[in-house]
C-alpha cells in the first residue's frame, strides 16, 4: 500500500545538498515536516531555511556521543529517517591510507549500526530507514576497493536490519554517478565530459540528478511493501560494458 507523507516527521542526515537535500525538499513538496543535519554550518544553514526545516543540528556521522545527542533531542516519534553519507572513498590497494579506510568503514558502516539501533523505539512501525548507498561492487577496478566494500556491507546491512527492526521497514539506494555538488568537486575539470559520455552512452540519455534518486527514496517512505532490498538508480549505467 501506497501512502502519504503529509504531516510526517522526515529526518534527513546529510541533508544540506546534493541527495539529502533534494529528499528533503521533495518530503516538503509531500507535506512532511523535515529535520535536517550536515556537517557545514553554512550550507546546513541555508538548506534548512530552504526547506523549511523543523531543527537543523550539525552532525558528523563520525561522532558517535554527538550521533546519540542528536537522536535524543528529536521528537519521540519519528516516521522516516533517511542516511546520506560523505560520499565515496577511492584508492589503489598500494597508495591505500589505512586510517582513511578505517574512518570510512566507521563513519559509513558502523555509523549505519549506530543508526539503526538509534531508531529502535523511535521509529514508529511501518516507518522507514533508508540507507544511500553506491554501485561500487557492480565491477572490479583500480581503487575500487573500499567502496566496493562499502557498496556490499551496507546492503547486508539493509537486509538484517529489515528483520531485526521490523516492523520499521529498511531498504538501501545504490546510486550510480548521480551530478551533485560532491560529484563536482571529485571530477573537478573533468566533469563536463564526464556529463557528456554519460547522455552519450547511458540508455536513458541523461545524467541522473539528485531530484531522480531523491524520488525513489519518497516511494521508499510511502510504499508500505518494501523492505530489505537495495534499489538501483543509475540511468542503466551497469548495462554498459565499460
Amino acid at each position: 500500500m501506497t501512502g502519504s507523507l503529509d504531516g510526517q516527521l522526515v529526518v534527513v542526515i546529510g541533508g544540506s545538498s546534493g541527495i539529502g537535500l533534494a529528499t528533503a525538499q521533495q518530503a516538503r513538496g509531500a507535506g512532511a515536516r523535515v529535520v535536517v543535519t550536515g556537517r557545514n554550518a553554512e550550507r546546513l544553514a541555508n538548506a534548512a531555511a530552504e526547506v523549511g526545516a523543523e531543527s537543523a543540528p550539525m552532525l558528523d556521522l563520525g561522532d558517535p556521543d554527538r550521533l546519540a545527542q542528536v537522536f535524543a533531542e528529536l521528537p519521540a516519534d519519528l516516521d522516516h529517517v533517511l542516511v546520506s553519507g560523505g560520499g565515496p572513498f577511492y584508492a589503489p590497494i598500494a597508495d591505500l591510507d589505512f586510517d582513511e579506510a578505517l574512518r570510512v568503514f566507521d563513519e559509513d558502516l558502523v555509523g549505519a549500526l549506530r543508526i539503526a539501533k538509534l531508531c529502535i523505539g523511535r521509529v514508529r512501525a511501518g516507518g522507514s530507514l533508508t540507507f544511500i548507498s553506491g554501485t561500487g561492487a557492480r565491477r572490479p577496478g583500480v581503487g575500487l576497493s573500499v567502496a566496493a566494500i562499502g557498496t556490499v556491507a551496507l546492503q547486508a546491512i539493509a537486509a538484517n536490519a529489515a528483520l531485526e527492526l521490523a516492523p520499521i521497514r529498511v531498504n538501501a539506494v545504490a546510486a550510480g554517478f548521480v551530478d551533485t555538488p560532491l560529484s563536482a568537486r571529485l571530477l573537478g575539470d573533468q566533469l563536463e565530459e564526464r556529463r557528456a559520455d554519460l547522455r552519450a552512452t547511458l540508455p536513458i540519455r541523461r545524467v541522473v540528478g539528485p531530484d531522480d534518486v531523491a524520488a525513489l527514496i519518497l516511494h521508499l517512505m510511502t510504499n508500505t511493501a518494501l523492505t530489505g532490498a537495495t534499489y538501483d538508480v543509475d540511468g542503466g549505467q551497469q548495462l554498459l560494458r565499460h
